[in-house]
């Protein structure tokens, strides 16, 4: 077994799996909305029904657990739609689980070896709440991808709905696990803390650290509430989603633009952004691509750090229960993740209620 280092330095996003309560519906959404394409498909009398879709680099597996026992089933009840398995492709699966568990992960499953196609190895630990990673070593090579169970799948070269790659995904914390979940990936997993922050909107507050592969591949974005400060969307996700979560997947793409105007020509509905944030925004940034029109149009939000500006917008969440939905954002040099439209956007409403109330006046 090589080192710790030799073993994670190339872990990468193998792919997403979300366990669903209607397959056939979710699986509908994500084709005939957000552009993903169907791959493949589990074959029908199993104690469980699973979809695989793929756009870009990206593949998710969705699974609708058909039986009481199935953890599908179980995971569904407590949480509802959601993320269940970040899966990372490793070059040494035993090296990976092994030093894993020896730095503290709870084992799930033990390394196997899988014969039938595709070829791999995998074996699981938990990640955090009842999300787990399973690291996946295969057989496979270059643009295909392995899921288990399933024939390797050749990844298309063009992203039918302009996404490319999972930028991010977006964890909720409990209060008072923040500092023991940056450490827990730090020591299993190789990763390191790149951005820090506390966020505070008005009578809210909330930490956030972020930590990232040694890739690049695979960051976190970790956020418990603040318990002085009222309670916010933090605690709101914690309390209906039962517990730790992935709140959102972040979908990168070359051309927000695009990519927004094409999704929401095929029914996705996203968040909606004051005009007054539009007025204001000349005066807090020059763009370095876009116009202020067309991003006022699409509702798209824009920010800025040390390293370039970044293009972000949020889905409407579907879910029952609110705890999930996702974001597409635009990368242009830009290394940190929007904290500035957290409080542009709360300027822009204040704006705008001091407007009306003048007006009404």
């Amino acid at each position: 077994m090589g080192t710790a280092a030799s073993i994670l330095d190339d872990l990468t996003v193998n792919h997403v799996e979300l366990y669903v309560t209607d397959v056939q519906a979710r699986a509908v959404e994500f084709v005939e909305q957000f552009g993903f394409t169907e791959a493949a498909r589990s074959e029908p009398g199993g104690r469980r029904r699973t979809k695989v879709l793929v756009q870009g680099s990206m593949v998710l597996v969705l699974t609708q657990g058909l039986t009481d026992e199935d953890p599908a089933t179980e995971y569904v009840q407590r949480h509802g739609d959601g993320v269940a398995d970040i899966a990372l492709r490793v070059k040494d699966c035993r090296g990976a689980f092994e030093h894993a568990v020896t730095a503290g992960a709870r084992p799930v499953r033990a390394p196997v070896r899988r014969q039938m196609p595709p070829a791999c190895t995998t074996a699981t630990v938990v990640g955090f709440g009842d999300v787990v990673h399973t690291f996946v070593q295969s057989d496979s090579a270059g643009e295909q991808a392995c899921v288990p169970g399933f024939p390797v799948l050749s990844l298309p070269s063009v992203a039918s709905g302009g996404l490319e790659r999972m930028d991010h995904f977006a964890v909720c914390l409990p209060s008072g696990e923040l500092n023991d979940t940056v450490a827990y990936y730090e020591s299993g997993f190789g990763f390191h803390m790149i951005f820090e922050e506390r966020i505070r909107v008005g009578r809210q507050a909330m930490s956030s650290k972020v930590v990232q592969s040694p890739s690049g591949d695979v960051t976190l974005t970790l956020i418990e509430p603040d318990t002085t400060a009222e309670a916010g969307q933090v605690d709101d996700f914690i309390k209906d989603h039962g517990g730790a979560g992935v709140q959102h997947i972040a979908f990168c793409t070359p051309d927000i633009v695009a990519a927004v105007t094409a999704a929401r020509d095929r029914g996705v509905e996203f968040l909606r952004t004051p005009d007054p944030y539009y007025r204001l925004l000349p005066h807090r940034l020059e763009l370095a691509a876009h116009e202020v029109e067309e991003l006022r149009q699409l509702h798209v939000l824009v920010d800025e750090d040390h390293y370039g500006q970044l293009f972000q917008i949020f889905t409407r969440s579907l879910h029952p229960r609110q705890t999930l939905f996702f974001e597409m954002i635009e990368r242009i040099g830009a290394r940190t993740f929007g904290t500035g439209n957290i409080k542009a956007l709360y300027e822009a409403v204040e704006f705008e209620r001091v407007h009306e109330s003048l007006h009404g006046q």
